[in-house]
């Protein structure tokens, strides 16, 4: 009813797994209209995104909330009441810095409404305490006990002071008693609900934080097994130096054999100049054309252990360089996570103070 939408933009919208709080859950189909709403009546600020019927944000922006941009296209924020993340995609840069700017102006509208809330608590409680003050003494005015100029006794007329008196002193006196009794009791369970809310909001954040740290917890051991990662791979960097000594190795025995081959060759011409003079020759060019032979399919056989050796250095590489920007990824969300649970502890630390 009081509620109207204030900004809205167009944006994929994610949330964070539940079951390994780590990989993102796309919850549409495809890009849909994310607004921010205000809520006259209560002084509240939301991000709604509707998918057809289904809500797929409802979120009430608290001033302990911070949006934080994760890349050039992509921003994320946590919700402690919904207990999870939600991410948002958008088609371009400018998008997200509207979106981000408008996050940061409605938390801080935020955080003035609840202030003012407070001092306007703290006001009207005062007022009321002062007028229950005023109701107990308003029965002991000099008026009240001696009446006005028209009731005050002369001489000629009868005198009947008591029970005129008694009636303006006794009815306001237990009207304001009453009165003074029913705004203590509203105080006081006003005061419980509060008290009952602030142990249930407690709870709940001592439930988020050891859930965060479970979260930290395998953060720090996915970190562990990717720095093992990484050794590994410094090691296959290592053998790579290896293998690059060994395709040196190889080259150099190529050109020697092809060398070789060409004296060889030489050496088949003037042998089969000589084969025409003689037939003793026949029996050696026999054996030279066997060892040209064994000769070319070693060379074949080197080549294609260096296409091999090559094929497996680039495949290392590839591997090398897609782990690095894993890892970057990981180690910026691990980043995210550790800011987002220091900003966690910080809002309770702040509740246990104000509790």
């Amino acid at each position: 009813m009081g509620e109207q939408p204030i900004f809205s933009t167009r944006a994929h919208v994610f949330q964070i797994d539940p079951t390994t709080k780590k990989n993102w859950v796309p919850t549409s189909k495809h890009a849909v209209t994310v607004s921010y709403f205000f809520d006259s009546t209560r002084n509240v600020y939301r991000i709604i995104s509707l998918d057809g019927p289904k809500a797929i944000i409802n979120s009430t922006i608290t001033p302990n909330m911070t949006f934080t941009k994760t890349s050039q296209k992509f921003g994320q924020w946590a919700d402690s009441r919904a207990n999870t993340v939600y991410g948002l995609g958008f088609s371009s840069e400018g998008h997200l810095v509207k979106f981000a700017e408008k996050f940061t102006e409605f938390k801080e509208a935020a955080r003035l409404a609840k202030e003012k809330s407070q001092e306007k608590t703290e006001l009207t409680s005062t007022p009321s305490q002062e007028s229950a003050s005023g109701d107990l003494l308003s029965p002991l005015t000099p008026e009240s006990i001696n009446g006005t100029d028209d009731e005050r006794v002369t001489p000629d007329t009868p005198q009947h002071p008591e029970p005129r008196a008694e009636t303006p002193q006794s009815l306001p006196f237990s009207h304001s008693s009453s009165s003074i009794n029913k705004h203590w009791e509203a105080e006081l369970a006003a005061l419980k609900g509060n008290n009952a809310k602030l142990t249930a909001a407690l709870l709940e954040s001592t439930a988020n934080v050891k859930q965060w740290k479970q979260q930290l917890g395998a953060y720090q051991e996915e970190a562990e097994r990717l720095h093992k990662r990484v050794t590994e791979l410094e090691c296959v960097s290592g053998q790579t130096t290896v293998i690059k000594s060994q395709k040196t190795e190889l080259n150099q025995t190529i050109e020697e054999l092809e060398s070789e081959l060409k004296a060889k060759e030489e050496e088949l011409e003037r042998l089969k100049a000589e084969v025409e003079s003689a037939n003793e020759f026949q029996t050696q060019k026999d054996s030279l054309a066997q060892k040209l032979k064994d000769t070319e399919s070693r060379n074949q056989v080197l080549e294609a252990q260096l296409g091999e050796m090559e094929q497996r250095l680039e495949g290392s590489q590839l591997e090398r360089e897609a782990f690095r920007k894993s890892l970057r990824s990981l180690l910026e969300l691990l980043d995210g996570k550790i800011f987002e649970l220091t900003e966690l502890r910080d809002s309770l630390a702040k509740l246990i103070e104000s509790s």
